[in-house]
């Protein structure tokens, strides 16, 4: 079902950039202004100019951070700041992390996938996307011609196959680069040109569907200006790099991405509370603040609980502020089904993240998918320590935290044909921007 290609890859010239782990970031969508600072001064030749590059008030259709980045990456490829590899090759791929008390290692492979129409269902989504990401994506890719982040895609391989064919060759090979990052991640790259591997690899992955994890943006994306280009009567647009992990990699974890809420008009917490009782139960537990922070010990305990509800029931946090924090749990008999819009799966309707959005945000609060598209009352984070300190310092109204989304929910989602809300999941580590660079055309 999915056509996987080598590429020559663009990678980063260590003898002219120095260390790797200063001119590589994560993607794009995980960066804020005070990070992309940080990585603008690290070093002249980080990504991060080409990948999110600076915007100015003084910007002009001939001179912004698309025009820039197109003479930047330009300026590279002829100083050898950026070298292609000579033959087209598969990019095996190690991330070897810290995770609670262990460590922990994802592995899959860096390749070209063939840019299909959801409608086949070669290629799979699971979440839904907002235009004026795709807008901003498309801009990049009609200056530079190039996919300089990888998407993340997973493939189902119950038995092993795929994973048995890259451990036997990174035992044969070391690695081609290899760099820590500031989260303490290693990264591990082996470049694979062999014959042999490559056809296994696309052997085993050619019957299979791909889910795409993350990276839904920058996909439609590819496909929008694949269209363009062959409008024009140009080929060589005609696939995407992607990073594929197999779905039963021990290495894959899923955080939970919490909900905040602001600028949201005549909230009163007790009508709140008085309406959710009708589906949730409704406990209250007790922080404490300490000087500036929550005291860790309190609020752990709270997040401990939040976890092992959830394993029996939709159980979501709620802060509002002040020293009080809820928790709500789905009501036995309650059935998420019946609240879900028509044309919904069970699977989409049983969702943590859709129970939140179809019986709290939008009834009870009236954020729904115009308000979400327009992110005008919702912010998203992974730090649920940090979503309970915007809230208790004004920075935001409200916090709703959730549990991870499962990896086979993000898969039952995707095979029923459905989208979850945007930022229902968010996979650790995020893939690394710059290790190497897909040129186009």
């Amino acid at each position: 079902m999915a056509e996987i290609i080598p590429f020559r890859g663009l990678r980063f010239n260590a003898a002219l950039v120095g260390n790797l782990s200063t001119v590589t970031t994560p993607p794009y969508d995980v960066i804020d202004q005070a990070a992309q600072e940080t990585f603008y001064r690290k070093n002249p030749y980080n990504i991060i100019r080409l990948e999110l590059g600076k915007t100015f008030p003084s910007d002009t259709p001939a001179d912004n951070r698309y025009t820039r980045a197109a003479a930047e990456f330009n300026r590279w490829l002829k100083d050898g700041v950026l070298c292609q590899d000579p033959l087209p090759a598969f990019y095996l791929y190690q991330q070897e992390f810290p995770y609670e008390d262990s460590t922990l290692v994802r592995f899959g492979f860096i390749c070209g996938v063939k840019l299909v129409d959801y409608t086949e269902g070669m290629v799979l989504p699971h979440e839904e996307t907002l235009p004026k990401h795709k807008a901003d994506r498309l801009e990049l890719m009609r200056a530079c011609h190039a996919n300089f982040s990888s998407i993340f895609g997973l493939y189902n391989d119950p038995a092993g196959t795929v994973s048995t064919i890259l451990n036997k060759t990174i035992t044969e090979k070391i690695p081609d680069t290899v760099l820590v990052d500031e989260s303490g991640t290693t990264h591990r790259l082996w470049v694979i040109d062999d014959q042999k591997i490559i056809s296994d690899l696309r052997e085993e992955i050619s019957p299979l569907p791909i889910y795409i994890a993350d990276g839904h943006h920058r996909y439609e994306t590819a496909l929008l200006f694949r269209r363009e280009m062959e409008t024009k009567g140009v080929s060589g647009y005609e696939h995407v790099m992607m990073t594929l992990v197999s779905l039963h990699d021990p290495g894959l974890v899923v955080f939970p991405t919490h909900r905040l809420v602001k600028d949201l008009p005549g909230f009163h917490l007790n009508t709140f509370l008085q309406k959710i009782k009708e589906w949730f139960t409704v406990e209250v537990f007790r922080l404490t603040p300490t000087v500036g922070a929550f005291s860790s010990s309190g609020t752990q305990d709270f997040l401990n609980t939040l976890k092992q509800r959830g394993f029996t029931a939709h159980t979501f946090g709620f802060y509002p502020g002040g020293n009080e924090v809820f928790l709500l749990s789905l009501k036995e008999g309650v059935n998420p089904n019946d609240f879900a819009p028509p044309g919904k799966s069970a699977a989409w309707a049983n969702l943590d993240v859709s129970v939140l959005h179809t019986l709290i945000l939008e009834p009870l609060l009236g954020i729904g998918s115009q308000e979400r598209a327009s992110e005008r009352n919702l912010a998203y984070t992974r730090d649920a320590h940090g979503a309970l300190e915007q809230v208790a310092t004004g920075k935001q109204q409200m916090a709703f935290l959730l549990n991870p989304t499962r990896v086979e929910q993000v898969t039952a989602v995707a095979s029923a044909g459905d989208k979850m809300p945007q930022k229902s999941t968010y996979f650790f580590p995020k893939l690394l921007t710059g290790l190497v660079i897909n040129p186009l055309g």
